[in-house]
């Protein structure tokens, strides 16, 4: 990369750092815009083939505007009971509302629960409000405030897309401020460098710019969608990516400077070295992130392309950017530290070589300890629930438009305001819905009428009536999503009603069903091409589906932790549908990096030093690097619990976590025992395991 003449050698870092000074200043500010062009609306994060995704198509011929419900509730204090002259009040309130800015058409008449202590109306706004939305919905408490005697709380779609809205407002600064802090003081105290650090983090930002500034663009035109969760482990993926790279760079480079003539040979040495590792690593998390194309949940076909798109970025600027900038910084890219003659050839730090020497001791009771260990956390992997997040539990801290909700489950129907939506022939109305009100676990069932409201002469459209099912459970719970087991199947023998449920708990149904599907097609297409990549760069056979296997025992110990935390110290009742395919792609992929460090330099050694005293000198010497990558990892996964969402706090544990477990025990402990243990046989049937079996016998005086 650098091999020129003595004096144009120097211009080909100066001029990849004015690109990538360019790059910055250009594209820098997109990852402050990427919020224009995300959107928040789940409706649009749906499985593509499901049968509610269908419906929502379907109903919006019965709406004469696109339009987002508002469900008004007005209680009084201490259960006191609301008369006729405050539903008259209410009522009024919600019609003085028609023209108001953002709202469409007329509000439903405000309606009496059963026990007379809450009423409840249904203002429709406009789907577009983007910002506007929460300022909207302040009006319109503000008008139902009116009402004497009662206080009144707002629920519906449009208080959880407002409050979702909120929930990721500022994500492009706080995430990217808290996740850089945390990456900077980690390697300030890893590392006691002044501008080492101001240069990884430099590479890293830059990555982000491009990589946001190619979202951007992509989303703009419609290629690509982009959501709050989305944008957000972006973010921390390219910044985690980008510092893991630039660190095994960073110390190859600084190894390499200890025993070189000069700089240049130094980084042609450490480009040499490193780059294969850094670029196989690359390609098991673009390939693991290209895999969620298969997904039928829109969101995961979302976070591959872009998250691919984020680790080729974070390559890019590793592979450039930093090169040319610790090229022309030399060894003051260490200052006030300084490489010694006594790094080169990977001297390591003494813990290490402490480490190294208990393996060579004892390797079979240390991997067996080990493996013990995580098979015991493995154990309690299936006693995580992937089932969905109760709504309550969406957002981490307290949200107004949950404890709306809440309020109107205490006084009417479970399901009420989120009914289950049946679009079916008009000639079929009355068996839809004396079939849907003889389904247990169905409170109610009404044909929309020609007013927009339900009951009264049926509104046809284009041969079809639109049927709401209130249910008798909250529309988030199981009891709910089984009530929907039983109402499709009772529907769709209705003959000649050509029926289809949708609505909230449908969509909630269908998005587990289809992330159940998801996971037993892509978690077996990841493995496969994390063994494929493996095998190309070491090799061997034996040793990639070693390391693929102690990969894949760290997920599911990972797995068994979360349900543990999640239960008793979140207090969680369960975990998204997405979170485990979400860790396990995130997980296996980034754990398998660290083992592509640690045993393509286990290669390096073994055809030196032969395959037992390879892996313990390739320990030695990648130790306190790749450690140090998996905290900055951790840290940066971590900085994703900021944001108040139950999905995304979930998301750091698994991974924060997990990256530690898998740096810390399966890298440093479990692979570098069982390669030990095992010795040549561990590379079959690559060459490097024959030459060494050659190499025993010669040496017992065998052959």
């Amino acid at each position: 990369m650098f091999r020129t003449s003595r004096g144009a050698r120097w211009l080909v870092p100066l001029a990849l750092l004015i690109i990538w000074l360019a790059i910055g200043g250009t594209l820098g500010p997109y990852a402050g815009r990427l919020g224009q062009v995300a959107t928040n609306d789940q409706a649009a994060f749906l499985p593509r083939n499901a049968e509610s995704t269908q419906v929502i198509g379907a109903q919006r011929a019965f709406q004469q505007n696109e339009s987002l419900p508002a469900i008004v509730v007005w209680t009084a204090p201490g259960k006191g009971q609301l008369g006729a002259d405050q539903q008259a009040q209410a009522t009024r309130a919600l019609a003085s509302l028609q023209g108001a800015p953002g709202v469409v058409g007329q509000a439903t008449p405000a309606l009496p629960s059963s026990d007379h202590q809450a009423l409840q109306g249904v203002v429709q706004l406009r789907p577009d409000l983007g910002d506007d939305l929460q300022a909207t919905l302040d009006a319109v408490r503000n008008k139902a405030a009116a009402v004497t005697g009662t206080t009144v709380a707002i629920a519906g779609p449009a208080a959880s897309q407002a409050d979702l809205s909120g929930a990721f407002k500022g994500i492009d600064g706080i995430l990217l401020v808290v996740a850089l802090i945390a990456v900077l003081v980690i390697l300030l105290l890893v590392y006691r460098s002044v501008l080492l650090p101001i240069v990884i983090i430099l590479g890293a930002v830059f990555a982000l710019g491009a990589a946001c500034a190619v979202v951007y663009a992509l989303a703009d035109h419609g290629s690509v969608r982009v959501d709050g969760q989305v944008q957000g482990i972006l973010s921390i993926l390219v910044i985690g990516a980008a510092t893991d790279y630039a660190l095994l760079l960073t110390a190859r480079f600084r190894e390499e400077l200890a025993s070189a003539t000069d700089r240049f040979t130094a980084m042609r040495a450490a480009l040499r070295r490193s780059a294969g590792a850094i670029t196989a690593s690359a390609a098991t998390v673009v390939l693991g992130l290209l895999a969620l194309l298969l997904s039928d949940l829109t969101n995961n076909r979302a976070l591959g392309p872009v998250g691919a798109i984020g680790i080729v970025c974070a390559v890019l600027s590793t592979l450039t950017f930093l090169p040319a900038v610790l090229v022309l910084l030399g060894n003051a890219a260490y200052w006030p530290a300084r490489p010694r003659a006594a790094e080169a050839g990977g001297g390591g730090h003494g813990v290490w070589r402490r480490i190294a020497r208990r393996v060579e001791r004892t390797p079979r009771k240390i991997w067996a300890v080990a493996l013990l260990g995580l098979l015991a956390c493995a154990a309690f992997a299936p006693t995580l629930n992937s089932k969905g997040v109760p709504l309550d539990e969406i957002f981490v801290n307290d949200a107004p438009s949950v404890s709306a909700q809440a309020t109107l489950a205490d006084h009417f129907p479970g399901g009420s305001g989120n009914p289950a939506v049946v679009i079916a022939h008009a000639g079929s109305q009355d068996q839809i819905i004396a079939r849907a009100k003889a389904t247990d676990g169905v409170a109610d069932a009404q044909v929309l009428g020609e007013q927009g409201r339900p009951g009264g002469p049926a509104r046809v459209v284009d041969g079809k009536v639109r049927v709401d099912v209130t249910l008798r459970d909250p529309a988030d719970s199981d009891a709910a999503k089984a009530t929907i087991s039983r109402l499709r199947p009772a529907l769709h023998s209705v003959e000649g009603a050509d029926a289809l449920v949708g609505g909230y708990t449908a969509q909630q149904y269908d998005t587990q069903r289809t992330a159940e599907h998801d996971r037993t097609l892509i978690m077996p297409v990841v493995l496969v091409i994390i063994l494929i990549i493996l095998v190309a760069l070491l090799r061997s056979l034996l040793m990639p589906l070693l390391l693929v296997a102690t990969v894949a025992l760290n997920f599911l110990a990972t797995l068994g932790i979360s349900s543990l935390v999640f239960r008793y110290v979140f207090d969680f009742t369960g975990t998204d549908a997405s979170v485990p395919l979400y860790g396990f792609v995130f997980l296996v992929a980034l754990g398998v990096d660290y083992n592509i460090f640690l045993m393509s330099r286990a290669r390096e050694e073994s055809l030196k030093h032969g395959v037992r005293e390879g892996i313990l000198r390739a320990l030695v010497a990648t130790g306190g690097v790749i450690t140090s990558a998996g905290v900055v990892l951790a840290a940066t996964f971590a900085a994703l619990a900021v944001i108040p969402l139950a999905f995304l706090v979930q998301i750091a544990f698994i991974v924060a976590f997990g990256v530690l477990l898998d740096t810390l025990v399966v890298r440093s402990l479990l692979v570098p025992a069982l390669v030990h243990d095992i010795g040549p046989k561990a590379w079959w049937p690559g060459t490097l395991s024959r030459r060494e079996r050659g190499a025993e016998r010669a040496s017992s005086g065998e052959g």
